[in-house]
């Protein structure tokens, strides 16, 4: 007889429902209709940032069966320091230059969200937005992880990773 794991089985389900609740929550507070709408916009975005992050997971799982045995801890340590080092670059200069008011190139405002405390970015709080934004621009660096598996020094990967999230990512995003 084969026995299937609960978790596995009503995570979805789980899942579904904390997200529908959530709205619903938002909703009961809500006194007009536009705020509702926002707030199931806000777990929206939350929810697809939160999918795009656990792609890195994937990613790391993938790049873990590539690799020789005794290379697969440095291969996850690379994985995981390569999506913080994505995250302070994004928040240092990416963002600015993604998403700042400029020139056609690039942009030259919002350092650091510089002042964008309550602003709110196609009807989601900066912060959200910002966090969704990250979640791909750490995914984007990721991609080339896999490619050069056991064939570029540690500190090397995570300057590329600085680089590219900082600089790459939001000119092209721009």
């Amino acid at each position: 007889m084969r026995r299937h794991c609960t978790l596995t089985r009503h995570l979805p389900g789980a899942i579904a429902i904390t997200i529908l609740a959530t709205g619903l929550a938002s909703a009961a507070e809500a006194s007009n209709e536009a705020s509702v709408k926002q707030g199931l916009d806000v777990v929206w975005v939350l929810a697809c940032g939160f999918l795009v992050f656990f792609m890195q997971a994937g990613f790391a799982m993938v790049e873990a069966g590539f690799v020789r045995a005794k290379n697969t801890c440095n291969i996850l340590t690379k994985n995981l320091l390569d999506f913080c080092m994505a995250s302070i670059a994004f928040f240092l200069v990416g963002y600015a230059l993604m998403f700042g008011k400029g020139n056609g190139f690039v942009g030259k405002t919002s350092w650091l969200l510089w002042g964008m405390g309550d602003q709110v970015v196609s009807g989601i709080p900066i912060c959200a937005f910002w966090l969704f934004q990250c979640a791909f621009c750490g995914t984007a660096a990721t991609i080339v992880s896999g490619a050069v598996a056991e064939r570029m020094k540690f500190v090397s990967y995570l300057v590329y990773s600085f680089l590219m999230s900082a600089a790459v990512y939001p000119v092209i995003g721009h």
